[in-house]
C-alpha cells in the first residue's frame, strides 16, 4: 500500500558530507542496498560537487550507478549548480535537489552566490533538465528557513519570497530546512502552512536537524500543518560546515518509530532498518551514531499496535 508519509533517507549525503573521514565505496553500496532493503523508498545518495571540496562524495557517480539497479527506489543527489546537475543527469539520478539558501550569507559561505544568483541557476538547472531528461524532477531544499548561524534572524517573508521565485523559475517542490537547529514547533507548523498557501502543492520536505533536541517535535508540527515527506539520516549523522554549531539530522530510527507508534504506514521495517545501522556502524567503527530507538529498542507488542 501506498505510504502515508514518505522517509527520504539523506545520510548517504548529507551525513557522510559532514565528516572528516571518508566511507569505502564498497561499503556506500552495502549500506544504501541495505537501506532500500528496509523499505525506504528515496534516498539522496550523494552530491556532484568538486572532488577536492568533499572528497568524502567523489564517488558518487559509481554511486548512483549502483543504486540504480536496485529495485523501485528513487534515487536522488544534490546539486549546487549547473555544473553538477549536468554530471548529476549523465549518472541517471531520478531527482535533482538544489539547495537555496534563505540567508544570504549562508548562501555566499555554501555556494559562492547570493540569493538572486541561486534562483537564476535554479531556472538554468530546469532549463537543461528539460532539455536531457525531461522526466527527472527538480527539488529545491530552502536551507536556512527558520534561522541562521551566520545572520541571525531569517524573516518568514523573505522566505515565502524565495520560495515564490523559485516555483516561477521552474522548481517542482520547495522544502523547508532547519540548517541551524534554531526552528521550534510553532515555527515549523506557521511557516510550513503559509507556504502551502503561498506555492500550493509544490510544498515539499521537512529536512530537520536534531541540534538542540526539537527535531521529532518539528517533525510532528509540520505533519500537522500538512507535510508528508520528511528528510532523516540514519545514526543522526549530518550537519552543516558552512553552519557553524549545526549538528545531526533527526534519526531516521527515531522518526520511522514515531509515525508508525502514531498508526501511520511508512513502508520501512524498523528490523531491517536498525541492521541497516549495523551496517553502518561496522562501516564506520569511530563515528558515533545516535537515537533512541536503538537503545531502547521496540516496545512490547508495538508491531501489532502499529498495524491496527
Amino acid at each position: 500500500m501506498k505510504p502515508d508519509v514518505v522517509i527520504s533517507e539523506v545520510g548517504p549525503r548529507d551525513g557522510l558530507q559532514s565528516l572528516s573521514v571518508s566511507m569505502a565505496t564498497a561499503n556506500k553500496k552495502q549500506w544504501i542496498a541495505a537501506l532500500a532493503a528496509a523499505g525506504l523508498r528515496e534516498i539522496e545518495v550523494g552530491s556532484f560537487v568538486r572532488r577536492d571540496l568533499l572528497p568524502q562524495l567523489a564517488d558518487t557517480a559509481e554511486v548512483v550507478v549502483f543504486a540504480k539497479s536496485l529495485p523501485e527506489l528513487e534515487v536522488a543527489a544534490l546539486v549546487p549548480n549547473l555544473r553538477g546537475a549536468r554530471a548529476a543527469i549523465e549518472a541517471g539520478v531520478d531527482k535533482l535537489t538544489v539547495p537555496v539558501s534563505a540567508s544570504e550569507a549562508h548562501s555566499l559561505a555554501n555556494v559562492r552566490k547570493s540569493r538572486a544568483e541561486m534562483v537564476e541557476e535554479v531556472r538554468a538547472i530546469v532549463a537543461l533538465r528539460d532539455e536531457l531528461a525531461p522526466d527527472m524532477e527538480v527539488e529545491v531544499g530552502i536551507s536556512t528557513a527558520f534561522g541562521c548561524t551566520l545572520q541571525g534572524n531569517v524573516s518568514s517573508a523573505e522566505v515565502l519570497r524565495l520560495a515564490e521565485q523559485l516555483v516561477r523559475a521552474g522548481a517542482q517542490s520547495c522544502g523547508l530546512s532547519d540548517t541551524a537547529g534554531y526552528a521550534n514547533p510553532r515555527q515549523v507548523s506557521d511557516l510550513f502552512r503559509s507556504l502551502r498557501s503561498a506555492i500550493g502543492p509544490r510544498a515539499g520536505a521537512a529536512h530537520m536537524h536534531n541540534t538542540r533536541g526539537l527535531g521529532l517535535a518539528n517533525c510532528l508540527a509540520a505533519l500537522e500543518a500538512g507535510v508528508r515527506t520528511f528528510d532523516g539520516s540514519l545514526g543522526g549523522l549530518g550537519g552543516c560546515p558552512y553552519a557553524p554549531g549545526a549538528s545531526g539530522n533527526v534519526v531516521t530510527e527515531d522518526l520511522v518509530y514515531m509515525f508508525e507508534a502514531m498508526g501511520l504506514r511508512t513502508g520501512v521495517d524498523i528490523d531491517k532498518l536498525l541492521e541497516a545501522r549495523q551496517v553502518l556502524s561496522a562501516s564506520l567503527p569511530d563515528t558515533p551514531l545516535y537515537g533512541m530507538l536503538p537503545e531502547a529498542g521496540l516496545p512490547l507488542g508495538f508491531e501489532e499496535r502499529s498495524h491496527v
